[in-house]
């Protein structure tokens, strides 16, 4: 399986996504909806994106009781995502629970990947407010571990942590991760960041792009120049 720049599509509107969109005539790039995007236009944004030829990783993190996770895949399994994803503090069995709603009949099914630790998250906040005492390079790993023991196909991680999580998952297990901005750009709210080409150096399998893209000028220009620095 080859690299991939995936674009956050982070907006808020079907008007403001497709227009973004309108501007790439000869790529289709893998994009993110998140939630702001689907809780504002529903399950037919993520088919009328669907159709213009784009794989899509819908970005929602489901987190609740396995039973709940398990019948809410099942529905989402049956708009053709490429991935998504559920929090990995929501439990093996939760996890568990997910991949088995995600089966489709036909025995296909979406990628499915967990969210370790949001990347805005400093380890000063997992201590004085989540309690988490433990170092946050070993809980990413821990929460990597119960993934893939769970049978999922990846995690959601920094990109500074994607070496570490192929070492103890294996090179097949899957590194998402966002957190990336160019080396010249700004790095708004995210704390544990890094460029494309270094992402690619620390081995992540796919990079997360949202606003260096979206908010550039040219935003086709910024998506080439992100490819060929991640992808080669």
């Amino acid at each position: 399986m080859g690299r991939d720049v995936i674009i956050a599509c982070d907006f808020s509107s079907k008007e403001e996504v497709l227009h973004f969109l309108s501007k790439f005539e000869k790529e289709k790039p893998f994009v993110k909806i998140g939630m702001e995007l689907f809780y504002a236009e529903g399950p037919e944004i993520v088919k009328t994106i669907k159709k213009m030829g784009h794989k899509i990783f819908l970005d929602l993190k489901l987190h609740d009781i396995p039973n709940t996770v398990k019948k809410s895949m099942s529905v989402l399994s049956g708009l053709d995502v490429d991935m998504c994803n559920v929090h990995a503090s929501g439990t093996k069995a939760m996890m568990s629970a997910a991949l088995e709603g995600l089966r489709r009949a036909d025995g296909t099914r979406p990628l499915l990947i967990a969210v370790t630790q949001l990347t805005s998250t400093s380890e000063d906040v997992m201590r004085q407010e989540l309690l988490i005492d433990e170092p946050i390079e070993k809980t990413v790993m821990h929460y990597a571990k119960n993934t893939m023991e769970a049978g999922l196909d990846g995690v959601v991680c920094s990109p500074l942590e994607a070496e570490a999580v192929h070492r103890i998952c294996g090179e097949a297990f899957l590194t998402i991760t966002p957190g990336v901005r160019f080396a010249d750009g700004d790095v708004g709210d995210q704390k544990r960041v890094t460029t494309p080409e270094k992402a690619k150096e620390l081995g992540s399998d796919y990079i997360v792009v949202g606003r260096p893209i979206t908010q550039a000028a040219d935003p086709v220009a910024a998506y080439l120049r992100c490819v060929k620095e991640f992808v080669g």
